[in-house]
Protein backbone atom coordinates (compact mmCIF):
# COMPACT_ATOMS: atom_id res chain seq x y z
CA UNK A 1 0.00 0.00 0.00
CA UNK A 2 1.68 3.37 -0.64
CA UNK A 3 1.66 5.57 2.14
CA UNK A 4 3.65 9.11 1.17
CA UNK A 5 4.42 11.13 -1.85
CA UNK A 6 7.68 9.11 -2.34
CA UNK A 7 6.21 5.98 -2.99
CA UNK A 8 2.99 7.07 -5.04
CA UNK A 9 5.85 8.52 -7.52
CA UNK A 10 8.01 5.16 -7.85
CA UNK A 11 4.52 3.56 -8.67
CA UNK A 12 3.60 6.08 -11.28
CA UNK A 13 7.23 5.28 -12.39
CA UNK A 14 6.83 1.33 -12.61
CA UNK A 15 3.24 1.83 -13.58
CA UNK A 16 5.08 4.08 -17.36
CA UNK A 17 7.69 1.15 -17.28
CA UNK A 18 5.14 -1.26 -17.13
CA UNK A 19 2.80 0.16 -19.77
CA UNK A 20 6.02 1.04 -22.33
CA UNK A 21 6.49 -2.94 -21.86
CA UNK A 22 3.02 -3.78 -22.90
CA UNK A 23 2.91 -1.86 -25.55
CA UNK A 24 6.48 -3.06 -26.98
CA UNK A 25 4.93 -6.98 -26.54
CA UNK A 26 1.90 -5.35 -28.37
CA UNK A 27 3.82 -4.32 -31.48
CA UNK A 28 6.05 -7.06 -31.08
CA UNK A 29 4.05 -10.51 -31.01
CA UNK A 30 0.77 -10.76 -32.88
CA UNK A 31 -2.48 -11.55 -30.91
CA UNK A 32 -2.55 -14.62 -29.20
CA UNK A 33 1.10 -14.97 -29.18
CA UNK A 34 2.53 -14.29 -25.70
CA UNK A 35 -0.84 -14.03 -23.98
CA UNK A 36 0.29 -15.23 -20.68
CA UNK A 37 3.25 -12.34 -20.55
CA UNK A 38 0.88 -9.85 -21.27
CA UNK A 39 -1.60 -10.98 -19.14
CA UNK A 40 0.54 -10.73 -16.52
CA UNK A 41 1.82 -7.37 -16.88
CA UNK A 42 -1.87 -6.04 -17.19
CA UNK A 43 -2.81 -6.94 -13.99
CA UNK A 44 0.14 -5.36 -12.56
CA UNK A 45 -0.73 -2.08 -14.46
CA UNK A 46 -4.08 -2.70 -12.80
CA UNK A 47 -2.56 -3.05 -9.30
CA UNK A 48 -0.98 -0.12 -9.61
CA UNK A 49 -3.95 2.04 -11.06
CA UNK A 50 -5.65 0.98 -7.80
CA UNK A 51 -3.11 1.59 -5.32
CA UNK A 52 -2.39 4.73 -6.88
CA UNK A 53 -5.84 6.04 -6.86
CA UNK A 54 -6.46 4.43 -2.91
CA UNK A 55 -3.69 6.65 -1.98
CA UNK A 56 -5.26 10.01 -4.03
CA UNK A 57 -8.31 9.31 -2.41
CA UNK A 58 -7.07 8.95 1.37
CA UNK A 59 -4.59 12.37 0.77
CA UNK A 60 -7.82 13.93 -0.39
CA UNK A 61 -10.17 12.94 2.82
CA UNK A 62 -6.91 13.23 5.61
CA UNK A 63 -6.06 16.00 6.86
CA UNK A 64 -3.75 17.09 9.38
CA UNK A 65 -5.06 18.17 12.87
CA UNK A 66 -3.67 21.40 14.30
CA UNK A 67 -1.32 21.67 16.84
CA UNK A 68 -3.42 23.69 18.70
CA UNK A 69 -6.81 21.73 18.38
CA UNK A 70 -5.29 19.35 20.67
CA UNK A 71 -5.46 21.54 23.54
CA UNK A 72 -8.82 21.90 25.99
CA UNK A 73 -10.55 25.23 25.93
CA UNK A 74 -8.44 25.76 29.09
CA UNK A 75 -5.43 24.98 27.68
CA UNK A 76 -4.91 21.19 29.34
CA UNK A 77 -4.04 18.17 26.97
CA UNK A 78 -7.07 16.53 26.00
CA UNK A 79 -7.19 12.40 25.84
CA UNK A 80 -6.11 12.72 22.01
CA UNK A 81 -3.32 14.76 23.21
CA UNK A 82 0.17 13.30 22.22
Amino acid sequence: MITNAEQYQKAQEELQLLEDRLHRLQQSYPLGEKGFTKAGIRKMIARLHEELALYEVVKRFTKPIPHNSRMGLSGERTALSF
